[in-house]
């Protein structure tokens, strides 16, 4: 028997970052929108687990012992429930790694949810959110999917309503990016000037009820940019690229590498992906809608 659970990438329509807490994390106000690029996530039971095997788009760069998010998830809802984490996790990966898509935060959504079926656990939403809480940021989301308000370090949602899809263009970059480093940069960059408590922008928040992709534009936001750009001045590049391709804006996804376009509608997508293929400022170019359900057992 095995499970396979599907997961989605995510962008970040607004990401505000408050200072750093005692805790070592940054109050956020993070507006995530789920997008159809996927990972599977595929449970097996086997005696020696939790066991890591990885294919597709840079696998190699994938860590396969327990330091990856499935294989955290496993130990930790096996240890909720009293039982031995026997399972083969195998991700089958097309979400960019290491580029801010939350690659890794839905490989550790998706195998909670795939050990809890394999397993028949039977924890409750709200359990698994807790779980997903205590193994990063972004996996509750990735859980959840659709469009959501992070609050705390993000791990706090409130769901969001839509009012239409929204088509996004998304280059991936030639290297990655490490978060704590991203947020290392933006630290520092902000050590002269006082920053804000992160409040969610309501113009956004019904920008994105309305299904308005530009109104969305006008308003899309993300205080780690500049120290993303700081680290990685290439990615000015790619940004002006989309732009003069014609997408209504441009901005890194998360804490980078990979930049996101938002375009008027898919066949201004398409127009915006072929420019970016042609202006060699990136590795590859993916076109997604968004919003998409999270974690969903095939």
């Amino acid at each position: 028997m095995s499970v396979t659970v599907r997961v989605p990438a995510k962008v970040n329509v607004q990401l505000a970052v408050g200072a750093a807490r005692p805790d070592g994390f940054h109050e956020l106000a993070n507006v995530f929108l789920a997008v159809g690029l996927y990972d599977e996530v595929t449970a097996t039971p086997s005696p020696d687990g939790p066991r890591i095997t990885c294919e597709g788009p840079d696998a190699a760069q994938v860590p396969l012992d327990r330091t990856n998010l499935a294989a955290r998830a496993a130990l930790a809802l096996a240890e909720r429930y009293g039982r031995t984490p026997d399972v083969h996790l195998h991700i089958a990966k097309d979400i960019p790694v290491a580029g801010g898509m939350a690659g890794g935060s839905a490989d550790g959504a998706g195998a909670l949810l795939a050990c809890d079926a394999l397993w028949g656990t039977g924890a409750s939403r709200e359990e698994l959110l807790d779980i997903c809480a205590e193994l990063g940021s972004d996996v509750p989301f990735s859980l959840v999917g659709g469009a959501a308000l992070g609050t705390g370090r993000g791990e706090r949602l409130t769901e969001l309503e839509t009012g239409g899809a929204f088509q996004w263009v998304f280059a991936m970059a030639t290297r990655g990016l490490s978060t704590p480093a991203v947020f290392q940069e933006f630290d520092r960059l902000a050590e002269a000037r006082e920053i804000p408590e992160p409040v969610a922008s309501q113009e956004l928040i019904g920008a994105l009820a309305k299904g308005d992709a530009e109104a969305l534009a006008a308003t899309v936001s993300n205080d780690l940019q500049p120290a993303a750009l700081s680290l990685f001045p290439e990615l000015a590049d790619t940004l002006a690229a989309g732009r003069a391709a014609g997408a209504l804006v441009s901005l890194v996804s998360g804490s980078g590498p990979t930049t996101a376009f938002l375009a008027r509608d898919a066949e201004a997508a398409e127009a915006v992906a072929a420019a970016l293929r042609a202006s060699g400022t990136c590795r590859d170019v993916r076109t997604a809608s968004g919003p998409v359900a999270g974690a969903t057992v095939l």
